[in-house]
Parts: structure tokens; sequence; C-alpha cells
């Protein structure tokens, strides 16, 4: 029965499906030191079923603040990010490989791949979330979150 469950979650949660995300997501975010890390926040927060629609309903005013005010919805948080650390790590493969990212060593960090061969479904939670993380560090939006980086 488990192998059912888990042929099931391999359907759901796979890198093509979740891979747009990552590109979106980095394709809105402005580059700085160490964003590297916060690919493991995207599709848990993008797929979280409360704040997948907080996300979609922001507008421009929206801040961190705004977004996830009732920070107690996120008491699964790390523990989302744990579970889709292996999913991350297939996604961040999967846009290098059709070059929808590209990676920065000296700053470690993602940006959006080349302009002309990004074909990809642009997911409009991973992009407003990429707006909302813009101008933040790494360290200020995980320790607003209340989780550590893995």
């Amino acid at each position: 029965m488990s192998s059912i469950v888990d042929a099931l979650y391999e359907l759901k949660y796979n890198p093509f499906e979740y891979g747009p995300y990552l590109a979106s997501f980095y394709a809105h975010l402005d580059e700085s030191e160490n964003n590297f890390l916060l690919a493991q926040l995207a599709i848990p927060l993008c797929s979280h079923s409360i704040y997948s629609h907080k996300l979609l309903n922001s507008n421009k005013r929206s801040s961190i603040w705004t977004v996830f005010d009732d920070r107690t919805k996120l008491y699964d948080l790390q523990e989302r990010i744990d579970g889709f650390q292996a999913l991350t790590e297939q996604c961040i493969q999967y846009c290098l490989i059709n070059d929808w990212l590209s990676v920065n060593e000296q700053l470690l960090s993602l940006s959006k791949g080349d302009e002309n061969d990004s074909v990809f479904t642009h997911q409009k939670s991973a992009e407003k979330l990429g707006r909302l993380f813009s101008g933040r560090s790494v360290v200020e939006i995980y320790a607003f979150l209340g989780v550590k980086p893995r």
C-alpha cells in the first residue's frame, strides 16, 4: 500500500511540476548574496494551502508582514522545508538544465537564466513571493518566518 502512496506523491510533487515555481520565484527576486538559501522556502510556501492564496491575492503594497501576518499558521513550515528538500534540489537541477536559472558562484546566488529560451508556465504565487522577499536579507527572512535553513 505504501508504494501506491509513494507513487501518488511523486506524481503530484515532481520537478516538472514545481520547477516553474523556482524559475518564477528567482525571475522576480533581486539578486543578492546567499539567495540560494531562499530556494528552500519557495515550494513550501507556494504550495501551502493558506499562503498560496494569500500570495495570489497580494498586491504591490503588500509586505512580508501583511502576507504572513498570522505566523501561527506557519507552525509546520520547518517540517515542510525538510519534506520538500529533495524536491527543491531536483527542481534546481531541472531549472539549471533548461537554462531557466543561472548560478553566481561568487555570491552563492541563483538568478533568472537566458530570457530567449525561458519557456515555462509562470507561477503567479511564486512571482509575488519573489517580489515580497526582494530587498531583504536571507537572515532577515528566515528570522521573520522562524525557521532554520538546512
